[in-house]
């Protein structure tokens, strides 16, 4: 892969994915798995004019080796440094760039039981730091290869060859293969932006799925809910893509008002772990029943994190015939996954899919429909024949989605 390809990948999520202003404060989270990519966009967010850049490595086989020898008391506190470098973050409006490259089934055999229990009592302790830093802070998730998570999309290729592979399929679907990534995510966010603009026209009050392979689900939206996608706007004005890539658009339903089936249409890795071939039956607003082949004890858990967590947060609607669907790639891995066809979200919604959310508190964006919940997970639904149909505030009924792709 040259490298200078690569380097315009680092440029473009330090421009574009975080949008760096002068002064600012970034933190990047990473893998150990890429090391002089991470440098890059350490140098990328400088150029940019970042005052301060602030790396942290993790790596998982530690994570794994942690979450088998502490104790859930020693998982479940937030220790004065950890604290003290969350208010470091809100109190600076910190840009945040996560940098995934993680094996998929990297924490197999650890007592998801355990990291359940210490989240649930950590979120308590971090809540704050987020709801001061929701809609304040510039913020984007990216990739690159992991040795293992090369393997896993690619297992009929040797190591490094899968690598090769798996740089190729990402620069491919972040837009960043080109001679100006810039200029080609320029593009993409203003046919996101009209694709927005026509479905906050329509005065859409349900949306209704169906599906051959079972999935029969209508979503009622919220009386003032909004569609987004691509860029965003923080409360300062700063524009940033929060996912790179990304083909959806987006929006927070009303929390606790659906009813039906849905059917994954691809793996969910969740924790580490997959969950595959699975449903979600939902009644009044969350989900009862969930059936898997592989990892329903997990899928179980996962809903009953909290209250909000058995209920929708987001729905996303991304054509079937997407960039990332037509490689034909399998990534095991959500940020792309999610973005090759429809997906939903069980847990927290967003505050800024209302119109008007930077009038209201937290608080007061829930009482208007926004699930709230310590989790948001995206699961793809999305398939070949998969219809949405639309129905107004005055009854009418509209196509969205037509053999899995837009009808407009």
């Amino acid at each position: 892969m040259r490298k200078s390809q690569i380097r315009k990948y680092a440029k473009l999520l330090a421009r574009v994915g975080l949008n760096v202003k002068k002064g600012q404060t970034v933190f990047i989270g990473a893998e150990l798995d890429q090391p002089e990519f991470v440098q890059m966009v350490v140098e990328e967010c400088y150029k940019a004019g970042a005052a301060e850049v602030f790396v942290d490595w993790t790596h998982q086989g530690v994570e794994k080796v942690a979450a088998k020898y502490r104790s859930l008391q020693s998982l479940s506190t937030l220790t004065p440094w950890a604290k003290a470098k969350w208010q470091y973050k809100a109190e600076n409006y910190s840009c945040r760039l996560f940098i995934e490259s993680e094996d998929p089934d990297g924490m197999n055999g650890v007592d998801q039981e355990k990291l359940a229990n210490a989240r649930q009592a950590l979120y308590p302790q971090v809540k704050p730091f987020r709801e001061a830093m929701e809609n304040r802070h510039q913020w984007c998730i990216a990739a690159v290869p992991g040795r293992a998570w090369a393997k896993k999309v690619f297992p009929d290729l040797a190591p490094k060859k899968a690598e090769e592979r798996l740089w190729e399929v990402i620069l491919q679907t972040a837009r960043a293969d080109g001679d100006n990534p810039i200029a080609a995510w320029k593009t993409h966010n203003d046919d996101l932006k009209n694709r927005c603009a026509y479905l906050n026209g329509l005065g859409l009050k349900y949306l209704h799925y169906t599906s051959k392979n079972g999935t029969n689900l209508t979503v009622q939206l919220n009386d003032d809910g909004v569609f987004c996608g691509g860029q965003e706007t923080t409360l300062q004005g700063r524009v940033f893509n929060p996912n790179i890539p990304s083909e959806e658009v987006f929006t927070s339903p009303k929390a606790g008002a659906v009813d039906g089936i849905v059917y994954a249409t691809k793996p969910l890795s969740y924790m580490g772990e997959l969950i595959e071939n699975f449903s979600v039956r939902f009644q009044d607003g969350k989900a009862v029943e969930v059936k898997a082949e592989k990892g329903e004890d997990l899928l179980k858990k996962m809903i009953e994190m909290d209250e909000g967590a058995a209920m929708l947060g987001e729905v996303a609607l991304i054509p079937y015939d997407s960039p990332i669907n037509d490689t034909g790639v399998l990534f095991y891995n959500t940020l792309f996954d999610e973005n090759a066809s429809c997906h939903l979200a069980l847990g927290r919604g967003f505050n800024e899919c209302l119109k008007g959310f930077e009038k209201y508190t937290n608080e007061e964006c829930k009482e208007r429909g926004i699930n709230d919940s310590m989790i948001h997970v995206d699961f793809m639904i999305g398939s070949k024949d998969l219809t949405i149909v639309g129905e107004c505030k005055d009854g009418k009924k509209i196509p969205i989605f037509t053999d899995g792709n837009w009808a407009f």
